[in-house]
């Protein structure tokens, strides 16, 4: 057993920052485990993972060891970010471990198997993490936040009897999404509807929870707390609504009563003004920030993405990604900077020459690297389960002047079809994991469904559905597996629609 009858219940929180424990700490330690290629452009050694999963079988909660003594939920929580959403947590106050519980099995598993492979840091410590014998965890949060809700005195008029709680996040210099919102104050209860709107330039929020205690509770325990280090202030006041009316569920409103609400025009991301409005000089501002995202955790670039959190800031080292068991029958360096290009900006492929199952990837920055490493390790690629790691090379060498290397290394630096080169951009908040569903923009208007459904087709897969939204320039297209729509979107990402209509592929969150 693994101890749970000793826990201590609902420990107060110990960090002024939300989400920043873990998202400042220095690289792990435990990316260098995993080698690679001794250069370019030789075979690759075997890799080496020590095994920290345990004999327990499978379970949404998992048991965290080796903890700093002074550990805050926050930290936790954040390891548990990237996967999922996390449901519940129990810290053993004396013992340095906690348990972590995710909202499925399926979460905890991919969040095992990547800690597995990349040993997890908290306060520059490594921890480890296992499978609970415990199938949930049943707790007390009467507890969670401390001191006793007091009246409000703010400018935003409401009642501490509302449910509704006005947000607004100054010192915005990362874009804070629905997800990163609902994350952060489900902790205090359960969170019903959310609408992110833009108001005298400021990104400002209205949160409904199902009772105004849990209302009460949220705000006296976030009202000032940073979000990410040193930015991202939430300021919190009542609202005067009582209730909230959702029309749409997708980024920017979300009523969890009614998930079958439609999601509106689109995979719509924040409002392109406010985007804007944050893109703008966002890399002299980060330069400002005394250790803001630099460096980052591979956890924290993972848990971005889990909350479509824009990273636009780069943590001035450049990620290589070892890629093996690729199928090298079929693996082209464009087919591999298509598929990376999802999740950042590839530079450079190399194909290994004496071992073509391989490859070396060069990522814009570590950020990217990791989140690519997070999204895609054990994907299926052309029938294979592909391999992604972190390489010990810092850059991925060109063929000298003069040598036929046979088409295996290509330099993508400046291609057109890089997906994040302007901050703030909205493919920022659109990236997810691989999955059956994939979302299309950029269609003709003379391009009917079946059109699209043969195209599909022809890549080798079967369309198991199919969505336009209603100005039929963009739609949903479901696959029956993953390795379908991966295949797809390899081969018809930019596909030429005609009349200068390139397709746009990208995974979907949505099914259809």
């Amino acid at each position: 057993m693994d101890g749970i009858g000793d826990v201590t219940v609902g420990v107060k929180r110990g960090s002024d920052e939300l989400l920043s424990g873990v998202v400042y700490n220095s690289p792990p330690s435990g990316l260098s485990s995993i080698s690679d290629a001794t250069s370019n452009g030789s075979d690759s050694k075997k890799q080496k993972v020590e095994d920290r999963v345990g004999n327990s079988s499978p379970s949404r909660v998992l048991h965290i060891r080796k903890l700093p003594s002074d550990v805050s939920e926050a930290e936790i929580i954040s390891l548990g970010l990237p996967f999922g959403k996390v449901t519940n947590i129990l810290t053993l106050k004396g013992k340095n471990q906690a348990f972590l519980e995710l909202s499925t099995e399926e979460a905890a598993m991919t969040m095992v198997n990547y800690y597995s492979a990349v040993t997890p840091h908290v306060r520059n410590m490594p921890v480890y993490i296992q499978y609970s014998n415990h199938k949930e965890l049943k707790t007390d949060n009467s507890n969670q936040s401390g001191g006793n809700p007091t009246s409000n005195s703010s400018d935003g008029g409401g009642s501490p009897s509302s449910p509704v709680l006005r947000i607004i996040v100054d010192n915005m210099f990362y874009p804070v999404t629905l997800d990163v919102l609902q994350q952060i104050f489900s902790k205090f209860g359960t969170v019903m509807k959310i609408i992110t709107f833009t108001k005298n330039n400021q990104f400002q929020a209205l949160l409904q929870f199902n009772d105004p205690a849990s209302a009460q509770q949220a705000k006296v325990a976030l009202d000032g707390q940073n979000i990410y280090n040193a930015c991202c202030t939430l300021r919190i006041d009542y609202s005067k609504l009582v209730n909230l009316n959702v029309k749409y569920n997708n980024d920017k409103s979300r009523d969890y009563t009614r998930p079958e609400l439609p999601a509106g025009d689109g995979q719509p991301a924040m409002d392109p003004s406010v985007a804007a409005a944050l893109g703008k000089d966002s890399s002299s501002l980060l330069g400002k920030i005394p250790g803001a995202l630099n460096p980052l955790t591979a956890a924290a670039a993972a848990a971005a993405a889990a909350g479509r959190v824009a990273l636009s800031g780069h943590s001035g080292a450049t990620g290589v990604l070892l890629v093996s068991n690729l199928n090298e029958e079929m693996v082209t360096p464009q087919s591999l900077f298509t598929l990376f290009g999802v999740y950042g900006d590839v530079q450079r492929v190399k194909i290994l020459f004496n071992k073509k199952d391989s490859a070396l990837i060069q990522m814009a920055d570590m950020n990217q690297a990791q989140l690519a490493m997070s999204h895609l390790n054990g994907q299926k690629m052309f029938s294979k389960i592909v391999r992604v790691a972190m390489s010990k090379h810092q850059t991925v060498q060109l063929p000298r002047d003069g040598l036929d290397d046979q088409g295996l290394t290509k330099d993508f630096t400046n291609s057109p079809l890089h997906r994040f080169k302007k901050p703030g951009s909205k493919n920022f908040q659109n990236i997810f994991p691989p999955s059956a569903t994939l979302h299309l923009s950029n269609i003709p208007q003379d391009i009917t469904e079946e059109d699209l459904k043969v195209l599909f087709s022809n890549s080798g897969g079967t369309v198991k559905a199919f969505k336009f939204f209603l100005d039929h320039k963009m739609a949903l297209i479901q696959m029956t597996t993953i390795e379908e729509a991966i295949q797809c979107l390899i081969d018809l990402h930019n596909y030429d629609m005609g009349n200068n209509h390139h397709l746009k592929v990208s995974f979907s969150k949505s099914t259809i």
